[in-house]
């Protein structure tokens, strides 16, 4: 297992009380090395590995008494999402693909710390059938839903359209769009007033890679899913939202994600100069879900390190 690499790193996700951190030298900048992995990878085996929170989140009970069903809740956003949710007080269930079970493992782990319910729903979102008893069995765990993020994404990198296979192009597809419709048309009956909808966007939804042209779409018609829907719920008082992130060190850019160039430079070209940390928009997952944000309904919070939209 690696660890953090310290030569730019000063301090923790959120820093000592009272004390003030530069967010340009906060976390590890590039040059980075590139260490190659399978399609999904494991955040355990990054180096740098990736900060989501664990010893630097602090909750405060917004979210006591929430149930929250969080997919891709292994690694990157989403595990942020989950230590973040249950450290504010939420019971947790996370969906991740089997070969992701040690990240996992050690989310379970972490929420459980915090004596919420944590359920792991282990799965190929790619199945239209498992998306529909995803959701049944998180109901039967938790009780019931309140806040569902959908947050699992599939991201390889292809020089042209040529590149991309039917097989990839159908497999992005089905995870990033087909899964989300079917989690939440199965969750919609069992959603009551106040229960909350948030999906992961990007940057590229606005600003495209040439060498992401299937996730790039996928990104912009989850921005446009997220608006449209905030308008059709909006009435029966359940909330849809979106978060937009920049480049985020995560598993999704060493398994196939962005090629060797890109990697060992990551993030550098941002007025940060770095990437970010999955633990740096954790807080903006939480405020979409509380109930002192229940006037956002239909928007986008980005978090790009000052380049990108929105």
């Amino acid at each position: 297992m690696s660890t953090v690499t310290t030569k730019h790193h000063t301090s923790g996700a959120t820093g000592k009380d009272g004390v003030k951190q530069d967010p340009t030298t906060k976390y590890p900048r590039p040059p980075f090395k590139f260490v190659q992995q399978e399609w999904p990878g494991l955040a355990s085996k990054m180096d740098p590995r990736p900060d989501h929170g664990e010893t630097s989140y602090r909750g405060s009970g917004r979210l006591k008494g929430k149930r929250a069903l969080i997919t891709g809740g292994d690694s990157g956003m989403g595990r942020a999402a989950a230590i973040a949710y249950a450290r504010e007080g939420a019971d947790v269930a996370i969906n991740y693909f089997p070969s992701e079970e040690p990240d996992a493992r050690e989310v379970i782990g972490l929420l459980k710390a915090e004596g919420v319910n944590a359920v792991a729903l282990p799965g190929d979102l790619r199945d239209k059938e498992f998306c529909k008893q995803l959701v049944r069995d998180a109901i039967k765990a938790l009780g019931g839903l309140d806040i569902i993020v959908n947050n699992a994404g599939r991201q390889q990198t292809a020089p042209s359209i040529t590149d991309v296979t039917d097989e990839e192009f159908d497999a992005v597809m089905k995870t990033n769009i087909y899964a989300p419709f079917y989690i939440i048309k199965e969750a919609l009956p069992h959603l009551e007033p106040g229960a909350v909808i948030i999906g992961t966007t990007s940057e590229q939804a606005y600003d495209p890679s040439p060498d992401l042209y299937a996730y790039a779409q996928t990104k912009a018609a989850i921005m446009n899913y997220v608006k449209s829907l905030a308008k059709m719920l909006g009435p029966k008082g359940i909330r849809v939202n979106g978060v937009a992130p920049g480049p985020i060190w995560t598993p999704l850019q060493i398994s196939g994600g962005s090629p060797k160039e890109r990697v060992e430079k990551f993030g550098g070209r941002t007025p940060l100069g770095r990437p970010g940390q999955p633990v740096e928009l954790a807080g903006i997952y939480v405020q979409l879900a509380a109930e002192d944000g229940s006037y956002a309904n239909g928007q986008v919070y980005g978090a790009a390190g000052g380049s990108g939209q929105p």
